[in-house]
């Protein structure tokens, strides 16, 4: 009981209309998601080598656009459900290293930092689903294909790294 209390707030403070609280979480998500146009892979990217199991460059847009609609969606809900502040926060901080990945690997073309960057990201994606659980199951239970293809990102950035 005193961990729920510790994850959930009182869900009767939150009144927002649906359709807001989703919009605000979409909006959100999709600033994050646009720094990857400002940020693509170019040449750069292209000259690297790259491990035997790199996806093809056609894969990462479907992948990323529907783990990006299931982040946001998994923010909402977890709102919704009353999660606490600190659920919303980690939330929140995925969300800013997920953006900073792009700007670390693609814009700075530094896959060290990235590198470092995305084990932190996948450590927030974690605690993420693990803390919003017992609020929102489904929350968490949208996490997990993200954090499966963040596992599979970190692999491959380490080794773009090791490679180059």
């Amino acid at each position: 009981m005193e961990t729920q209390k510790k994850v959930m707030m009182d869900a009767t403070t939150r009144r927002q209309p649906a359709w807001l609280v989703y919009a605000v979480f979409f909006v959100l998500t999709a600033a994050a998601a646009s720094v990857g146009a400002l940020f693509g892979p170019g040449a750069w990217y292209a000259g690297l080598a790259k491990p035997s199991f790199n996806p093809p460059n056609w894969l990462f847009a479907p992948v990323w656009t529907l783990l990006y609609i299931m982040i946001a969606i998994a923010g909402a809900r977890a709102w919704q459900a009353g999660a606490a502040p600190v659920v919303t926060g980690v939330w929140l901080l995925q969300l800013v290293l997920n953006a900073a990945w792009t700007f670390l690997f693609f814009g700075m073309k530094r896959p060290d930092l990235a590198l470092i960057d995305i084990v932190l990201m996948l450590v927030a994606i974690a605690a993420f689903a693990i803390k919003v659980r017992p609020v929102s199951p489904t929350s968490a239970a949208l996490f997990v294909p993200y954090f499966a293809w963040v596992a599979f990102a970190t692999a491959l950035n380490a080794a773009i790294w090791r490679l180059n």
